[in-house]
């Protein structure tokens, strides 16, 4: 009875002792070179889409008009955040982007209810622009 003790503690003993070794370290061979990793693609973000509210800032400046864009933001039932007119505008301005454009004439920005699918929706709509320079 008294040899068990004695036993688990010479155990434990001989377990700490294994793991305060320093860890092997694996041979290198002079013949491999390291590899040196490939430089990662520099991000090119795109400029902002500047979302224009009132048309007559377009006078003089010449434009191309690349298409109607919309927005969305979903309440999908009762309990849900409601729909949120910021980010239906922000998701506009993406949806513009992926056109290449840098501006966006904004039309509307209203709340709908009915809509399928949504208890209530917000949604923009608006004409995604290049503006030129000069």
């Amino acid at each position: 009875m008294r040899a068990l003790p004695i036993c688990l503690l010479a155990l434990m003993l001989s377990g700490c002792s294994l793991l305060s070794r320093s860890p092997v370290e694996p041979v290198k061979s002079t013949a491999a070179a390291p590899k040196a990793e490939p430089e990662k693609p520099k991000v090119t973000r795109p400029t902002p889409v500047r979302v224009i509210t009132d048309a007559t800032e377009l006078v003089g400046k010449p434009f191309r008009d690349l298409g109607e864009v919309t927005g969305e933001s979903c309440q999908a039932t009762n309990q849900d955040s409601p729909p949120n007119i910021p980010t239906a505008r922000k998701r506009m301005q993406i949806n513009a982007s992926k056109l290449k454009a840098n501006a966006v004439l904004q039309h509307s920005c209203e709340v709908t209810s009915g809509t399928p699918g949504c208890y209530r929706q917000a949604v923009c709509v608006g004409s995604a622009l290049n503006i030129s320079s000069k």
